[in-house]
């Protein structure tokens, strides 16, 4: 099996998601030998100045305990001598923590249609990530469907038509109003009957308080089962990358009600801190199937542990 590295297009990704994650005013543009004049050795003052910025970061409590505390035992063994070191060693940090979560979106062929129901609050990029993700199915040779199960956001039936148009893949949709549920429901037995290898269902942004909008969309999953006890096959949330610990406490109310079986996180560019992946993985373990670094289709890439530390830190 190829790695997903190797693939064709995939080095183009990682290019850009070096020169488009942490940009403009966040810590980790700052030079981190900035906090080491030269003789100075890594000290406590140090790793609290580092603390401070990680937290900053958006990287979170949890997440930013774990790594100090990684760093702090290092720096006891003195095994942290030079910047380099600081750096590879918060670099072996964060990937400790992110490579848990590194599991790329596997669609099981022998399932048809393989049901993959998108959710997240309104603004997060649902429709934009249904686009890039029926895009990036095609172009692996899959057949897909679309389904515009948001009937209450004006326009959003309209939004998901262009991406269908534009990705030449069928789209089921209904008046605006209409029961999420049902729409959805068509949208699987049209599947069915055309043997469409996945059905990608959108759905109406919600706030994750918003109790009555969340039994909506557990409806929707119990509607989906009467046809297919399995479906939906993956429950993708989609989270806007630039707003921190909101983005941590979504996921968490998004997964207490539905069982989030992946994320994507959208936004990754220009000021977003990329940090709060790292709050994610550390809080939740939810694996992270894609990351989004602007609007153009090939600004979506199956997330790679490695590759977003070495981002992140602006290593080579």
């Amino acid at each position: 099996m190829t790695n997903e590295a190797e693939k064709p297009g995939a080095r183009g990704f990682f290019k850009r998601l070096r020169a488009k994650l942490n940009v403009g005013p966040a810590w980790l543009t700052t030079d981190i030998k900035d906090l080491l004049p030269i003789g100075r050795k890594i000290d406590a003052d140090i790793l609290d100045e580092l603390e401070t910025r990680l937290i900053t970061a958006d990287v979170g409590m949890e997440a930013t305990t774990r790594i100090l505390e990684d760093l702090r035992r290092r720096v006891a063994r003195k095994e942290l001598g030079d910047v380099e070191a600081l750096l590879g060693a918060l670099s072996s940090a964060m990937l400790e923590i992110l490579k848990p979560v590194e599991r790329p979106l596997a669609i099981d062929p022998a399932i048809k249609p393989y049901v993959i129901l998108v959710v997240g609050i309104n603004g997060a990029g649902k429709t934009t990530t249904i686009g890039k993700l029926a895009h990036r199915l095609l172009a692996e040779g899959r057949t897909v469907m679309l389904a515009a199960g948001d009937t209450f956001r004006a326009a959003a039936k309209e939004q998901l038509t262009i991406w269908a148009e534009r990705n030449r893949v069928p789209i089921i949709a209904q008046h605006s109003g209409a029961e999420p549920a049902a729409v959805i429901f068509d949208g699987l037995q049209a599947a069915r009957a055309r043997h469409i290898d996945v059905l990608i269902a959108d759905t109406a942004g919600r706030l994750h308080t918003q109790t009555h909008l969340m039994d909506e969309l557990k409806k929707v999953k119990r509607v989906l089962a009467r046809l297919d006890p399995g479906a939906p096959h993956e429950v993708l949330l989609v989270l806007d990358g630039t707003i921190g610990q909101n983005a941590v406490a979504q996921a968490t109310e998004f997964h207490k009600g539905l069982g989030v079986t992946g994320l994507v996180v959208t936004k990754l560019d220009g000021t977003a801190k990329g940090g709060v992946v790292l709050a994610i993985a550390q809080k939740l373990g939810i694996p992270i199937r894609f990351v989004g670094i602007g609007e153009e289709t090939e600004d979506f890439g199956v997330f790679n542990a490695a590759e977003f530390v070495a981002a992140l830190l602006r290593t080579e």
